[in-house]
């Protein structure tokens, strides 16, 4: 089973309303809730060897609820009230980026011209340890379209519900707001580990 993060912590956040964040957290505790309560049946029907068609959609419901979860603790805990603005120039994080995208400046740009594409879904800065490659990657869906082996370093949200409470359709300013709440020490932390 997995627990929900209390993000409370956010409220008062600059760009972000009481309302919007509140509502989005409840978003998220249904993700766990709905992540645990398919653990639990797909447990037990496993346990009675009913490896049915019902299971097999239940098991892929899983991946759909367990990272709407996960990719929501990533997002909430890139943010911050107090501690935020961009990497010093010295940190490997900041090193790693130019490195891959030739300036921080071009990081940005890309990062955020990708959240204003058409569409729902997330945008995030994956990092192959394989190849030591930073990349920034659209994600439609929660489960679908991740790059196998690669690690989330910078988590950003652009489905509706992210945005539309204090923004409308004015999805720019929701970018920006975001980009002004990064804790980037998050996510030097992700990078370094």
């Amino acid at each position: 089973m997995i627990e929900a993060v209390n993000f409370e912590h956010l409220i008062g956040m600059e760009g972000f309303s009481e309302t919007l964040l509140r509502n989005h957290f409840t978003l998220y505790q249904g993700y766990v809730a709905n992540t645990n309560k398919l653990l639990e049946t797909l447990k037990a029907m496993a346990k009675e060897g009913k490896f049915t068609p019902e299971y097999a959609e239940l098991r892929r419901r899983l991946g759909w609820e367990w990272n709407g979860a996960r990719l929501h603790e990533l997002y909430f805990n890139n943010l911050s009230k107090t501690e935020h603005g961009e990497p010093s120039q010295d940190s490997p994080l900041y090193q790693a980026i130019v490195k891959n995208f030739g300036s921080f400046e071009d990081f940005k740009k890309e990062f955020l011209a990708i959240g204003a594409l058409r569409g729902i879904g997330w945008v995030i800065l994956y990092h192959d340890k394989c190849t030591d490659l930073l990349f920034n990657q659209w994600i439609n869906e929660h489960d679908v379209g991740h790059p196998a082996g690669a690690r989330p370093l910078l988590v950003m949200d652009v489905f509706e519900h992210a945005y539309l409470t204090d923004y409308g359709l004015k999805r720019a300013d929701y970018l920006q707001a975001f980009w002004r709440n990064i804790n980037f020490k998050k996510v030097e932390e992700r990078f370094s580990k």
